[in-house]
């Protein structure tokens, strides 16, 4: 399949369409401007000072505008019925790994392969409509988001191994004796007490900067001359018994993990980093959390001489475990790991957003994201009078970014939306990466759907039916694009993803058909029992708006530890409407039940993969990374894809 890289099919409709944006664009900048005025920033002093000066001023250059943005309306409008449903963005900068050389690290048998999956609401309306969610400044956040997913995605991984035949928890004790790169000699030293909740060890890494950052600044400090090399994974061996070794699974990993670092430095030593921007304080901060610890190899052998061994740049490989059975869990009590995170998970594979409908903010949170995701979609949707029946001002705001290379699209309006949400062109985009390939030249793929469905929370009826919707162009979407046959196949299927937000929870009374709804059936939800049942550690997703902006949760480390708490969830999630009255009055929220509306979901299927194949959840997180930025919490998953075969 050709992917569109541009929205037009050829250069003079999109000249056409660059002239009458161009003359619509001034009346909505204008437009945009004056309502904002009228909505309350915390942060803006002097508010009616600037209404009372600002609003003359704005009237004055609408009004002049309008004669302009009727002429261009004119050519934009017949214009849409041919514009592309999405612009597909490849990186054009060669000098990091690309999604070719991640291909050929998995080839489908032997070890299984590890894929992590993200996926937020990140509210990047028009500013005069983000205003109502009480978040501001929509072009500020979109490149601060870029920022703070990129610098979470790029700190290297940690795998660590508990050996205690009596304690599967990650204590700080057990990590006084972790090495962090500190101070100019660049030697490792331990830091006792540094740990954190997702922040135990300070990482100094390049933070997901661009190369061309580098280009323009040279390197840092320390950092070792070959740090394209992606064998940089890190383990961390926890152990009480002295002259073990580390676990079988480690030394087969690929280049050596557990044996030497990428830049090959001598042994006990770590590389010195710079500081950069985000690095200390700042919200962005690419600290190391549980999954990415140091960025280098710690060895508590107990020999008491070699502590490890230098390692290259931020990593961008998946995990290749061998053993999946035999990994320790934080939480022995679940399937797999699960915690609430100030940081992106290390590795991210694949991220889907929602409500990215502002285009200069798209093109800002696409600039940010290339420099650590290769493959991006973005303007997904259609405008104007279509074939979804209600005209469309807005785009669907669905965005995707992949660290592999995409091999077929497709966009799908909802055409049942109602009221304010039918102005938009919410749908489902499905797509099709290719993640590996065998000895056999047999390609190995995945299927992943990002969606966003009807918000009116009494419209149960029209997301269910979009459900449906969504259930039947996924079949038709996979059928369209699979080359294979049951006696001769061309690919073999990894895994299949469903995410995004849905506006429906799993503890709302109202939002019973959707809980029963045949999707739960087909993919399975880690964080649900059944319907109206959660799993205890599950959390809501949707925060409270009138606190967004409250100092105790202003920074991703501070509305972490709110969300641990039981009281700190219910002054700051929002929680399912009560019909009795009063009971969202301040100081009254002791008779809410639950942990808050979880709307954003990441779902996996089963079915419909390579037989004997298995996908299995690693790790599940609450993302706290974008506190402040929006009004949605992130979530991330880690699927283990599983051969059934050992490695010979």
């Amino acid at each position: 399949m050709v992917l569109y890289t541009t929205p037009f099919p050829n250069s003079c409709l999109s000249a056409l369409h660059t002239v009458s944006w161009a003359l619509i664009f001034p009346c909505y900048w204008l437009l945009d401007r004056l309502l904002a005025l009228f909505i309350p920033d915390p942060c803006q002093k002097y508010q009616l000072l600037c209404i009372v000066l600002f609003t003359p001023i704005y009237l004055g250059f609408l009004v002049t505008s309008l004669p302009f943005a009727f002429l261009g309306f004119l050519l934009w409008s017949p214009l849409q019925s041919v514009r592309r449903p999405y612009i597909y963005s490849r990186r054009e900068d060669k000098s990091l790994a690309g999604g070719a050389a991640l291909l050929s690290e998995w080839k489908g048998a032997g070890p299984g392969k590890s894929f992590c999956f993200a996926t937020a609401n990140v509210c990047l309306l028009p500013d005069s409509l983000a205003r109502h969610n009480n978040v501001f400044n929509t072009q500020a956040r979109a490149k601060e988001i870029g920022h703070r997913i990129r610098n979470g995605a790029s700190r290297p991984q940690i795998k660590i191994y508990i050996d205690s035949p009596t304690n599967t928890s990650i204590s700080a004790a057990s990590f006084s004796s972790l090495v962090s790169p500190q101070g100019s000699d660049g030697m490792a030293r331990a830091i006792p007490g540094s740990i954190k909740r997702t922040a135990s060890v300070e990482y100094k890494g390049n933070g997901g900067r661009h190369p061309s950052d580098e280009a323009a600044n040279g390197p840092a400090s320390g950092d070792p001359a070959d740090c394209g090399s992606l064998e940089n994974a890190c383990i961390v061996r926890i152990s009480g018994d002295e002259g073990s070794r580390l676990p079988e699974a480690d030394d087969s990993a690929a280049g050596g993990q557990a044996r030497n670092g990428a830049g090959g430095g001598p042994r006990g030593q770590m590389p010195n980093h710079s500081q950069r921007d985000g690095d200390s304080g700042s919200l962005g901060s690419p600290s190391a959390s549980r999954e990415s610890l140091v960025k280098a190899k710690a060895g508590l052998d107990g020999s008491g001489g070699e502590p490890g061994a230098a390692h290259g740049k931020a990593p961008h490989k998946a995990s290749v475990v061998k053993k999946p059975a035999a990994r320790k869990r934080r939480h022995p009590d679940e399937a797999f790991d699960h915690e609430i995170s100030a940081f992106f998970p290390a590795n991210l594979d694949f991220l889907c957003l929602q409500e990215v409908f502002d285009k200069r903010a798209a093109t800002k949170l696409k600039d940010q994201l290339h420099g650590y995701f290769e493959y991006i979609l973005y303007d997904v949707g259609v405008y104007g009078c279509q074939g979804c029946c209600c005209f469309k001002c807005f785009n669907s705001g669905l965005f995707f970014a992949s660290r592999y290379p995409i091999m077929d699209v497709a966009y799908h309006c909802y055409t049942n939306g109602k009221g304010s949400d039918s102005l938009a062109s919410k749908g489902a985009l499905f797509l099709k990466v290719q993640v590996g390939s065998t000895l056999q030249d047999q390609r190995i793929v995945g299927y992943i759907t990002c969606t966003h469905l009807h918000a009116l929370e009494d419209d149960s009826a029209i997301r269910c039916e979009q459900l449906d919707m969504l259930l039947d162009w996924l079949a038709d979407f996979r059928k369209s694009t699979s080359s294979s046959s049951t006696a001769n196949p061309e690919e073999l299927v990894a895994f299949d993803i469903v995410c995004g937000d849905l506006n429906f929870d799993n503890c709302s009374s109202d939002d019973k058909l959707e809980q029963q709804h045949s999707l739960f059936t087909r993919f399975k939800d880690p964080c649900r029992l059944g319907p109206g049942e959660e799993k205890p550690w599950a959390i809501g997703t949707m925060l409270d708006q009138d606190g967004l902006n409250d100092e105790d949760v202003s920074t991703p480390d501070n509305l972490q530890k709110v969300l641990e708490s039981e009281e700190g969830r219910r002054e700051y999630l929002a929680f399912p409407t009560s019909k009795s009255p009063g009971a969202y009055q301040k100081g009254r929220k002791d008779a809410l039940k639950g942990n808050g509306r979880r709307l954003d979901y990441m779902l996996y299927g089963e079915e419909g993969l390579c037989p004997d194949w298995k996908a299995e959840v690693e790790e599940f997180s609450f993302i706290t990374q974008l506190s402040g930025l929006t009004d949605h919490l992130p979530v991330a998953m880690r699927l283990l894809v599983s051969t059934g075969e050992e490695e010979a």
